[in-house]
């Protein structure tokens, strides 16, 4: 009898090792497939929405990010530094942020960049095709100056509001290039 109960305990742990073994090679439910990327969407959004709401950002500011599990990359420039520790602060407290790679480049201070700032602003924004993107507490044309190069950031409707907010930043005298990354919200290429 003695020898029947250690067969079966032999028995039973095989298949206590199989069983492991089989559990590790079974493929991931789909179910928690789509909550990883339910989660990753609502992480998305919430990283949006604390980034907006920093009280000091302004068009000179440009903040963007990726989101990778757990893990958010902040990217973009500022003119403050106190803007990036603020982004890097709101976006630990996100429920489902494990690690927050802070990549945003504070600007260096410039008295001449401050004056081509505020010029390309008023150029852009004083035209009357233009002027309704200065509406709003964060507006979608972001004006990023670095050693008199301008670089523009941020979503228009239609690619000739792209080119005239281009060719006015161009316009204002002290600048020596202007790279226009505007992207056009609704364009017909973007589809294809």
């Amino acid at each position: 009898m003695k020898k029947v109960f250690q067969s079966f305990g032999i028995v039973m742990v095989a298949l206590a090792l199989a069983g492991g073994s089989l559990a590790k090679t079974v493929p991931a439910d789909p179910q928690s497939s789509s909550g990883n990327q339910k989660m990753q969407d609502r992480v998305t959004r919430e990283v949006r929405h604390e980034l907006v709401m920093i009280p000091q950002l302004s068009i000179f500011d440009n903040l963007s990010y990726k989101v990778d599990g757990g893990t958010v990359t902040l990217l973009g420039q500022v003119r403050n530094p106190v803007i990036k520790d603020s982004a890097e602060r709101a976006v630990k407290g996100i429920e489902g942020v494990q690690r927050v790679d802070n990549q945003i480049e504070v600007l260096p201070l410039s008295s001449n960049d401050d004056r081509i700032r505020h010029q390309v602003a008023r150029a852009i924004f004083n035209d009357s095709r233009l002027f309704p993107y200065s509406l709003g507490a964060v507006p979608p044309i972001h004006i990023i100056v670095k050693g008199g190069h301008v670089s523009l950031e941020g979503v228009v409707d239609s690619q000739a509001d792209k080119n005239v907010a281009g060719i006015r930043a161009n316009g204002v005298p002290g600048v020596f290039s202007v790279t226009n990354n505007l992207q056009v919200e609704n364009s017909t290429e973007s589809k294809k």
